[in-house]
Protein backbone atom coordinates (compact mmCIF):
# COMPACT_ATOMS: atom_id res chain seq x y z
CA UNK A 1 0.00 0.00 0.00
CA UNK A 2 2.77 2.52 0.62
CA UNK A 3 5.01 1.39 -2.47
CA UNK A 4 1.16 2.28 -4.36
CA UNK A 5 0.62 5.84 -2.35
CA UNK A 6 4.60 6.56 -3.00
CA UNK A 7 4.48 5.78 -7.27
CA UNK A 8 0.64 7.88 -7.50
CA UNK A 9 2.45 10.89 -5.83
CA UNK A 10 4.78 10.46 -8.89
CA UNK A 11 2.24 9.52 -10.81
CA UNK A 12 0.20 12.66 -10.16
CA UNK A 13 3.04 15.36 -10.78
CA UNK A 14 3.79 13.82 -14.28
CA UNK A 15 -0.38 14.14 -15.07
CA UNK A 16 -0.22 17.99 -13.99
CA UNK A 17 2.98 18.41 -15.57
CA UNK A 18 2.12 16.93 -18.79
CA UNK A 19 -1.32 18.10 -18.62
CA UNK A 20 0.24 22.01 -18.13
CA UNK A 21 2.62 21.61 -20.94
CA UNK A 22 0.01 20.33 -23.60
CA UNK A 23 -2.52 23.14 -22.59
CA UNK A 24 0.07 25.92 -23.00
CA UNK A 25 1.24 24.34 -26.13
CA UNK A 26 -2.47 24.22 -27.07
CA UNK A 27 -2.70 27.69 -26.47
CA UNK A 28 0.02 29.89 -27.06
CA UNK A 29 1.14 27.84 -30.47
CA UNK A 30 -2.06 28.05 -31.84
CA UNK A 31 -2.85 29.23 -35.40
CA UNK A 32 -4.36 31.97 -35.37
CA UNK A 33 -1.72 33.25 -32.60
CA UNK A 34 1.04 32.05 -34.66
CA UNK A 35 0.38 31.95 -38.16
CA UNK A 36 4.11 31.56 -38.85
CA UNK A 37 5.28 28.85 -36.47
CA UNK A 38 9.48 29.01 -35.20
CA UNK A 39 11.56 26.45 -36.74
CA UNK A 40 13.33 25.12 -33.99
CA UNK A 41 14.26 21.72 -34.86
CA UNK A 42 16.99 20.96 -32.07
CA UNK A 43 17.30 21.77 -28.08
CA UNK A 44 19.98 20.43 -26.73
CA UNK A 45 19.56 21.83 -23.39
CA UNK A 46 15.94 20.49 -23.21
CA UNK A 47 16.35 16.99 -24.71
CA UNK A 48 18.73 16.55 -21.11
CA UNK A 49 16.48 17.50 -19.28
CA UNK A 50 13.72 15.20 -20.06
CA UNK A 51 15.97 12.45 -20.16
CA UNK A 52 17.77 12.80 -16.76
CA UNK A 53 14.86 13.87 -14.76
CA UNK A 54 12.58 10.89 -16.14
CA UNK A 55 16.20 8.36 -14.79
CA UNK A 56 15.84 9.81 -11.31
CA UNK A 57 12.12 9.70 -11.09
CA UNK A 58 12.51 5.88 -12.12
CA UNK A 59 15.06 5.76 -9.47
CA UNK A 60 12.51 6.77 -6.74
CA UNK A 61 10.53 4.51 -7.48
CA UNK A 62 12.96 1.30 -8.25
CA UNK A 63 14.60 1.66 -4.53
CA UNK A 64 11.09 1.02 -2.55
CA UNK A 65 10.12 -1.43 -5.47
CA UNK A 66 13.05 -3.98 -4.71
CA UNK A 67 13.17 -3.66 -1.15
CA UNK A 68 9.41 -4.96 -1.05
CA UNK A 69 10.41 -7.42 -3.87
CA UNK A 70 12.74 -8.73 -1.88
CA UNK A 71 11.30 -8.41 1.78
CA UNK A 72 7.94 -10.32 0.11
CA UNK A 73 10.61 -13.24 -0.99
CA UNK A 74 11.61 -13.56 2.86
CA UNK A 75 9.96 -16.97 4.37
CA UNK A 76 8.73 -16.83 8.00
CA UNK A 77 11.77 -17.87 10.14
CA UNK A 78 9.66 -20.67 11.50
CA UNK A 79 6.66 -21.88 9.92
CA UNK A 80 4.01 -23.96 12.08
CA UNK A 81 3.72 -26.12 8.90
CA UNK A 82 5.83 -26.76 5.77
CA UNK A 83 4.07 -28.62 2.90
CA UNK A 84 5.68 -29.69 -0.90
CA UNK A 85 4.15 -29.33 -3.98
CA UNK A 86 5.63 -30.74 -6.86
CA UNK A 87 3.67 -30.32 -9.91
CA UNK A 88 3.19 -33.27 -12.71
CA UNK A 89 2.15 -33.55 -16.34
CA UNK A 90 -1.33 -33.13 -15.41
CA UNK A 91 -1.80 -33.29 -11.28
CA UNK A 92 -0.19 -31.74 -8.43
CA UNK A 93 1.45 -34.01 -5.70
CA UNK A 94 1.40 -32.82 -1.86
CA UNK A 95 3.78 -34.04 0.88
CA UNK A 96 3.44 -32.91 4.55
CA UNK A 97 6.34 -33.78 5.55
CA UNK A 98 6.49 -32.41 8.96
CA UNK A 99 5.20 -35.74 10.37
CA UNK A 100 7.75 -37.99 9.11
CA UNK A 101 8.78 -40.81 11.32
CA UNK A 102 11.56 -43.42 11.70
CA UNK A 103 8.46 -45.90 11.08
CA UNK A 104 6.33 -44.55 8.69
CA UNK A 105 6.38 -42.53 5.40
CA UNK A 106 5.54 -38.76 4.69
CA UNK A 107 1.77 -38.26 4.26
CA UNK A 108 1.48 -37.82 0.39
CA UNK A 109 -1.14 -37.61 -2.04
CA UNK A 110 -1.88 -36.96 -5.32
CA UNK A 111 -4.67 -34.08 -6.54
CA UNK A 112 -6.21 -34.87 -9.64
CA UNK A 113 -9.17 -32.79 -11.71
CA UNK A 114 -12.35 -34.17 -11.07
CA UNK A 115 -13.61 -34.99 -14.89
CA UNK A 116 -17.00 -32.90 -15.80
CA UNK A 117 -18.97 -36.13 -16.05
CA UNK A 118 -18.25 -37.06 -12.29
CA UNK A 119 -18.85 -33.67 -10.76
CA UNK A 120 -21.13 -33.29 -7.74
CA UNK A 121 -23.89 -30.61 -7.22
CA UNK A 122 -21.97 -27.40 -6.36
CA UNK A 123 -18.69 -28.14 -7.62
CA UNK A 124 -17.19 -25.90 -9.63
CA UNK A 125 -15.96 -27.33 -13.07
CA UNK A 126 -12.45 -27.23 -14.41
CA UNK A 127 -11.99 -25.96 -10.44
CA UNK A 128 -12.64 -29.08 -8.43
CA UNK A 129 -10.26 -31.33 -7.17
CA UNK A 130 -10.40 -35.19 -5.69
CA UNK A 131 -7.88 -34.27 -2.79
CA UNK A 132 -7.56 -30.99 -1.66
CA UNK A 133 -4.83 -29.37 0.24
CA UNK A 134 -5.92 -28.86 3.68
CA UNK A 135 -4.93 -26.16 6.02
CA UNK A 136 -5.01 -24.66 9.34
CA UNK A 137 -6.64 -21.10 8.99
CA UNK A 138 -4.63 -18.80 11.18
CA UNK A 139 -1.57 -20.41 10.95
CA UNK A 140 2.12 -19.01 9.44
CA UNK A 141 2.66 -22.02 6.33
CA UNK A 142 5.91 -22.36 4.12
CA UNK A 143 4.94 -23.63 0.54
CA UNK A 144 8.32 -25.48 -1.12
CA UNK A 145 7.19 -25.93 -4.75
CA UNK A 146 9.02 -27.79 -7.76
CA UNK A 147 8.61 -30.03 -10.30
CA UNK A 148 9.07 -33.11 -11.81
CA UNK A 149 9.13 -32.98 -15.42
CA UNK A 150 8.27 -29.41 -17.16
CA UNK A 151 7.59 -25.92 -16.13
CA UNK A 152 4.46 -25.37 -13.29
CA UNK A 153 3.13 -22.46 -11.81
CA UNK A 154 1.09 -23.32 -8.19
CA UNK A 155 -0.82 -20.19 -8.18
CA UNK A 156 -3.86 -19.36 -6.08
CA UNK A 157 -4.34 -15.39 -6.45
CA UNK A 158 -7.21 -15.45 -3.39
CA UNK A 159 -4.58 -15.91 -1.40
CA UNK A 160 -1.96 -14.01 -2.95
CA UNK A 161 0.54 -16.15 -4.10
CA UNK A 162 2.28 -17.62 -7.12
CA UNK A 163 5.38 -19.87 -7.35
CA UNK A 164 7.07 -21.22 -9.97
CA UNK A 165 7.53 -25.12 -10.10
CA UNK A 166 11.01 -25.52 -11.70
CA UNK A 167 12.42 -29.61 -12.13
CA UNK A 168 15.80 -29.33 -9.89
CA UNK A 169 15.12 -26.49 -7.90
CA UNK A 170 12.93 -25.96 -4.54
CA UNK A 171 11.13 -22.51 -4.55
CA UNK A 172 9.91 -21.58 -1.83
CA UNK A 173 6.55 -18.88 -0.34
CA UNK A 174 4.73 -18.18 2.99
CA UNK A 175 0.80 -18.39 3.13
CA UNK A 176 -1.13 -17.30 6.16
CA UNK A 177 -4.72 -17.87 5.41
CA UNK A 178 -6.91 -15.74 7.94
CA UNK A 179 -10.13 -16.83 7.13
CA UNK A 180 -11.45 -20.50 6.81
CA UNK A 181 -12.93 -21.74 3.35
CA UNK A 182 -12.16 -23.12 0.22
CA UNK A 183 -9.64 -21.20 -2.09
CA UNK A 184 -9.59 -21.93 -5.87
CA UNK A 185 -6.34 -21.68 -8.29
CA UNK A 186 -4.67 -23.00 -11.00
CA UNK A 187 -1.37 -23.91 -12.81
CA UNK A 188 -0.52 -20.39 -14.45
CA UNK A 189 2.28 -21.83 -16.47
CA UNK A 190 2.06 -22.84 -19.90
CA UNK A 191 2.84 -26.44 -19.31
CA UNK A 192 1.52 -28.81 -21.76
CA UNK A 193 -1.80 -29.77 -23.48
CA UNK A 194 -3.79 -30.16 -20.48
CA UNK A 195 -2.41 -27.06 -19.14
CA UNK A 196 -5.70 -25.77 -18.31
CA UNK A 197 -6.68 -29.12 -16.71
CA UNK A 198 -4.61 -28.95 -13.19
CA UNK A 199 -6.53 -27.22 -10.77
CA UNK A 200 -5.53 -26.68 -6.97
CA UNK A 201 -7.89 -26.10 -4.05
CA UNK A 202 -6.36 -24.93 -0.83
CA UNK A 203 -8.91 -25.82 1.99
CA UNK A 204 -8.56 -23.57 5.45
CA UNK A 205 -9.75 -25.11 8.40
CA UNK A 206 -9.98 -24.59 12.40
CA UNK A 207 -6.65 -25.34 14.17
CA UNK A 208 -9.28 -28.26 15.87
CA UNK A 209 -10.55 -29.28 12.53
CA UNK A 210 -7.07 -29.96 10.85
CA UNK A 211 -5.55 -31.95 13.44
Amino acid sequence: IDLHHDILFFLILILVFVLWMLVRVLWHFYYEFHPFPQRIVHGTTIEIIWTIFPSIILMFIAIPSFALLYSMDEVVVDPAITIKAIGHQWYWTYEYSDYNSSDEQSLTFDSYMIPEDDLELGQLRLLEVDNRVVVPAKTHLRMIVTSADVLHSWAVPSLGVKCDAVPGRLNQTSILVKREGVYYGQCSEICGTNHAFMPIVVEAVSLKDYG
